[in-house]
């Protein structure tokens, strides 16, 4: 019964064990965060939007932490939950498109990656299910600013 658990608390933790995928697997992690997205866009209202996106802050808060014991790694590479749920914030109040989704993506990718200040004190001083998912929340927060200030030169043009 345990190893069900386990498995369970894995398969959401990894993204429906994307976050296995070898290579990348963050990227792989916030594809399906723009997918997500992408499908929910104009097929949900605001509110809903923002339930949807508590309701996986939420899950990630326990799977991330339950999956860091399972795995025996802080924040390890393999739980994209929070990728997840960093890339749907990005995409908050960005009307869906191809161009939009590639900007918000980009934008996600390089926060997550270069960890600026605040980002990289929230990855490394807060701990367990609040530390994996808070930074990439803040990092979907700045790329969320950024996307819009970037779509907004794109419309000018």
């Amino acid at each position: 019964m345990k190893k069900l658990y386990n498995t369970g608390i894995l398969f959401i933790a990894t993204g429906m064990f994307a976050g296995y995928i070898p290579f990348a697997p963050g990227t792989f992690g916030s594809m399906i965060g723009a997918g997500l997205y992408y499908f929910l866009w104009g097929r949900i209202s605001l509110y809903q939007s923002f339930i949807v996106l508590l309701g996986i802050f939420l899950t990630g808060l326990f799977a991330a932490g339950r999956a860091e014991k399972i795995l025996h790694e802080h924040d390890s590479k393999k739980i994209v939950i929070d990728e997840i749920a960093g890339m749907y914030v990005t995409m908050l109040f960005i009307p869906a498109s191809v161009t939009n989704l590639l900007t918000g993506f980009l934008c996600f990718r390089a926060f997550d990656i270069l960890k600026p200040y605040p980002i990289s004190s929230i990855d490394t001083k807060v701990r367990g299910g609040m530390g994996v998912m808070l930074d990439d929340i803040v990092a979907g927060v700045f790329a969320n600013v950024a996307a819009h200030v970037l779509i907004f030169f794109y419309e000018i043009l």
